[in-house]
C-alpha cells in the first residue's frame, strides 16, 4: 500500500513538472552551444525599422521564436559566416520548426546600414532573414539587454569596422529573452537540439 502511494505521488509530481525541466541543459551547451537562462527576461521597449523601411517593435516579436544578432553589412567575417551558417541550419530543420523561427540581423552600424542597404545585403542569402536599423541609442540599449554588446565606431566616415559579439539571442514567442546560442555555431548540434528547445520552452 505504501509503495503504491509513493508511486502515485511520484506520477503526480511529474505531471506538474514544467516542460523546460525535461531539457538537459548541460547537453544543450555541450552539443549545440545553447545556454538557456534560468528564467525568461523581458527586453526594453524599442522601435526600429526593417529592411523595407517598416516599423519593427516589441510587438513584432510576438507569436514566433526569433534569433537575433548584432552585426553590420560591411562586416568582413563574423556576419557573412553567421548568416551562411544559419541559412544552412534553417534549410536542414523540419518545415514545422523552420516556420516557427525568424532570424534577425540588428545593425551595429546604422550610419551605413540604411533599410535599403540591409535589403540588398540580406537578399544575397535568399533565406527570408530580417534586418533592423534605427537610432543608435535604442540599438545599444537593446544590445545590452540581450547580452550582445557592440562598440560603436568612433568615426563613421571612410573605411571603418565595428567590434561586436558573435553570439545570438534566442527570444520566445512572447518576446522575452530565453537564452543564447554561443559562437562558434555547432550546426549539427543545433539541428538536433533547437527543435527540443522550441518544444520544451513554450
Amino acid at each position: 500500500m505504501l509503495t503504491m502511494l509513493r508511486r502515485s505521488l511520484l506520477i503526480l509530481a511529474l505531471a506538474y513538472v514544467t516542460p523546460s525541466f525535461a531539457l538537459d541543459r548541460d547537453a544543450l551547451l555541450d552539443q549545440a552551444n545553447i545556454l538557456l537562462l534560468p528564467r525568461e527576461r523581458a527586453i526594453p521597449q524599442f522601435e526600429l525599422f526593417d529592411q523595407d523601411g517598416q516599423p519593427f517593435s516589441n510587438l513584432s516579436l510576438q507569436g514566433r521564436w526569433h534569433i537575433l544578432f548584432f552585426g553590420f553589412t560591411a562586416c568582413p567575417d563574423i556576419c557573412p559566416t553567421t548568416l551562411s551558417d544559419m541559412r544552412r541550419l534553417f534549410s536542414q530543420l523540419p518545415a514545422g520548426v523552420r516556420e516557427q523561427l525568424q532570424l534577425v540581423l540588428l545593425s551595429a552600424d546604422p550610419a551605413r546600414d540604411t533599410p535599403q542597404q540591409l535589403k540588398t545585403y540580406l537578399s544575397y542569402y535568399r533565406a527570408g532573414f530580417i534586418g533592423l536599423t534605427g537610432n543608435m541609442d535604442q540599438l545599444q540599449n537593446l544590445s545590452k539587454a540581450l547580452g550582445l554588446p557592440f562598440i560603436p565606431a568612433s568615426e563613421t566616415h571612410g573605411d571603418y569596422s565595428v567590434s561586436h559579439s558573435g553570439n545570438l539571442a534566442l527570444l520566445a514567442p512572447d518576446g522575452s529573452l530565453r537564452g543564447h546560442i554561443r559562437a562558434p555555431l555547432k550546426l549539427d548540434g543545433l539541428k538536433e537540439m533547437l527543435p527540443q528547445v522550441l518544444e520544451s520552452e513554450r
